[in-house]
């Protein structure tokens, strides 16, 4: 019986691999990319060893002896040429596979934009135009919350319409951290919205709508988080049935496009909305209207 518990063990600790992240740059598109690749695999045990912000062969140094420490598979996006021979001659002597995985990607928009790359660490963080229009739509976003300043809705890009707890916040700031400028606005049927909600020109107005099961579910796990325990209107069935027939009425009576939101996840929520809101500005761009 010893026996078959140390291969056991044995064959649990060799399935688990080091996984090493190393960028010249805050390292936010490393980790997502390994993210997103590690969600194609069940249960797999990883250790991950994140290195940030490195931009000199001297701080590389620092970190060989960890990849000998703990060998695996090294991720890096590393635009210095140095630090990238270092680093690429360490773990051949170590046996170790370092993957570049920008490399195919900016080689090939050389090719189809006639350009060679700047190769400047952490080029998409600098704090051009673009960051500021992104810091002023986070701003606006978490002051047109829940219904909050509604005469300014007209400056957003994008109004989000649903009942409680469907999502509307965290979308919102997830819209926000890409660059649109988002208001939200709760659905509740003994509180008719404003009627500015049913005449706004500039915004795109998404609906957002869910199964009535999941979202009794969601509510009642809220109250739970609230030490409340009292049976109320919030979570019963037909209460919230009748919540989302009357948002998805007001939905259709103004032809509003909607999105279920009932199996995804807020990330898919957002690139949903985002899709909707190119496609109007592909239209309106068609026909020769003014982009919005």
């Amino acid at each position: 019986m010893p026996d078959i518990l140390h291969r056991q063990r044995d064959r649990i600790i060799s399935d688990r691999i080091h996984l090493h992240l190393l960028s010249d740059s805050t390292g936010e598109t490393l980790e997502m990319l390994a993210k997103a690749a590690l969600a194609q695999f069940d249960d797999a045990d990883v250790v991950r060893h994140f290195w940030p912000m490195v931009r000199s062969r001297q701080h590389l140094d620092r970190i060989v002896p960890e990849l000998r420490a703990n060998p695996g598979l090294v991720l890096f996006t590393l635009v210095n040429q140095d630090a990238r021979d270092r680093l690429e001659a360490a773990c051949g002597q170590m046996g170790l596979p370092a993957i570049p995985i920008l490399d195919h990607v900016t080689e090939a928009l050389e090719k189809a934009l006639g350009q060679e790359a700047h190769g400047r660490p952490g080029r998409q963080h600098a704090m051009d135009q673009a960051y500021f229009e992104r810091v002023e739509a986070i701003q606006f976003t978490i002051a047109h919350d829940d219904g909050i300043a509604w005469d300014e809705w007209e400056e957003a890009d994008i109004v989000l319409a649903g009942v409680s707890r469907s999502s509307k916040t965290p979308t919102s700031i997830y819209l926000a951290n890409r660059g649109y400028k988002v208001a939200n606005i709760p659905l509740v049927v003994e509180s008719p919205p404003p009627s500015e909600l049913f005449e706004l020109k500039n915004p795109l107005v998404v609906g957002l709508t869910t199964a009535p099961e999941r979202l009794v579910q969601i509510r009642r796990n809220r109250l739970l988080s609230l030490n409340e325990e009292r049976k109320t209107d919030y979570a019963d069935q037909e209460k919230v049935r009748q919540e989302v027939q009357f948002a998805r009425r007001m939905f259709a009576d103004n032809g509003w496009a909607v999105i279920d939101v009932t199996r995804r996840s807020i990330e898919e929520t957002a690139a949903a909305v985002i899709r909707l809101y190119n496609e109007r500005e592909a239209r309106g761009s068609s026909q020769g209207a003014k982009p919005i």
